[in-house]
């Protein structure tokens, strides 16, 4: 069986007819999110109050912020790296390295939009602006993907992604035909992963908390949970950046709309949401409460980076003292797969600390309005069609292996109910 014929074997997603589905539904989805955040009724379910014309969307000033913006991450992405790493094997024995500074572009973003507001950049008038950002943010990505995909016809086949290969012009629009675009040492997938869409998703934030303290004198108990939450959870997904190299995102799924406009997007503007929310519907919270929601998050981030510190660790010393008692199975590709510790109370335990910290994110909203739990929601239909691909995968890796693992850790992500 050739590579597109195993490719067209395994469509997912729908095929080409599910993917034009979801290539409007996508971008349907986070404008209708972002007009009934700001919305009286604030309904999930409900239709916006109203729908903005096509001059509210379209700002040659959004367009313009928006290319500062991914010109300054990428200025920021090129600067010398405290350390460079390898990523794994490819089908042609190579290996591409990928600069560790995702940090460090935080800081000195944080830097500069500190000196810039002190300046008097309007940081707080951010939020007038998303809707046309989001609308100039997906005319982007849209031509972004067609580039990508243009640009791998020319690709040779060592270079394709295992999914993207199909032969369907929409579907490997979509998925992304090739693997690891790069241009010269520069890697597109790499640097959308973790840059401008995840630090953007902060400042927005702190957008929106300026905005509630120009409008209420000081921003609420509840926008300072949320945006101190998701900010710990974009500096560690930053500190720990060199881990994201054996994600399914960079070895597995070329980059086609599918992850860019996730990462561009939907990143910014959806996991934004609670704190869009809050500055239109400010919600009243104790200190008893606020104490409970930091205590599920400590306890979701405990589970998430004690689950993935010790995959890492394993895999780049299984020797090292704090993993060598672990128990393993042994695979016929020489890897071994670990069945205690975290590994071994759920498959996918970095997943449940997830969930749990999504659930902390959206607390500080209260319980009076579905919307803020709209991320908790779809996060759980992302996690749960991320654990059905791993397993497939994993069976076709490591075979008996897999089913050993399978029967040993029963559950997949939440103890004793998946």
């Amino acid at each position: 069986m050739t590579p597109r014929e195993a490719s067209q074997a395994s469509l997912e997603f729908g095929g080409p007819l599910g993917v034009t589905a979801i290539l409007v539904l996508l971008p349907a989805t986070m404008f209708h999110l972002l007009l009934v955040a700001r919305s009286g009724p604030a309904r999930l379910l409900g239709p916006p109050t109203y729908l903005p014309g096509l001059e509210e969307l379209w700002s040659p000033q959004a367009l313009l912020l928006l290319f500062i913006w991914l010109g300054l991450q990428v200025a920021l992405y090129l600067l010398p790296a405290r350390k460079v790493a390898e990523g794994l094997e490819l089908k042609d024995k190579s290996r591409l390295r990928y600069p560790i500074n995702g940090f460090q572009a935080l800081v000195l973003t944080a830097l500069l939009v500190g000196l810039g507001v002190s300046a008097g950049l309007p940081l707080g008038a951010l939020p007038e602006m998303l809707l046309p950002l989001a609308f100039a943010t997906t005319l982007t990505s849209f031509i972004f993907s067609l580039l990508l995909y243009v640009k791998a016809l020319a690709a040779p086949v060592s270079a394709l992604a295992p999914g993207g290969n199909s032969g369907n012009p929409i579907y490997d629009f979509f998925l992304g035909r090739e693997l690891n675009p790069r241009l010269g040492s520069f890697d597109f997938k790499y640097f959308c992963e973790l840059r401008p869409g995840l630090i953007g998703w902060v400042f927005i934030n702190l957008a929106l908390l300026i905005q509630e303290a120009e409008l209420r004198g000081s921003p609420s108990l509840a926008m300072w949970l949320v945006n101190g939450f998701q900010l710990l959870y974009v500096g560690d997904a930053l500190w720990y950046e060199e881990s994201v190299l054996t994600t399914m995102d960079i070895i597995h799924d070329g980059f086609g709309f599918m992850l860019v406009f996730g990462d561009l997007a939907w990143v910014p503007f959806i996991y934004s949401l609670q704190a869009q929310f809050l500055l239109y519907h400010p919600q009243p919270l104790g200190l008893p409460m606020a104490l409970l929601i930091c205590f599920i998050k400590a306890i979701g981030y405990y589970i998430f980076r004690g689950a993935n510190s010790q995959k890492n660790t394993f895999r780049k010393n299984p020797s090292d003292p704090s993993v060598a008692g672990l128990q393993t199975i042994p695979t016929a590709t020489g890897r071994q797969l670990l069945v205690s510790g975290w590994w071994g109370m759920v498959r996918h335990p970095n997943y449940l600390g997830d969930l749990i910290m999504a659930l902390a994110w959206s607390l500080p909203c209260g319980l009076s309005y579905l919307l803020p739990y709209f991320y908790l929601l779809y996060f759980t239909a992302l996690l749960v069609h991320r654990e059905a691909r791993d397993e497939q995968q994993c069976l076709r890796k490591y075979g008996r292996a897999w089913q050993e693992y399978c029967k040993r850790v029963p559950y997949r992500i939440i103890p004793y109910v998946y």
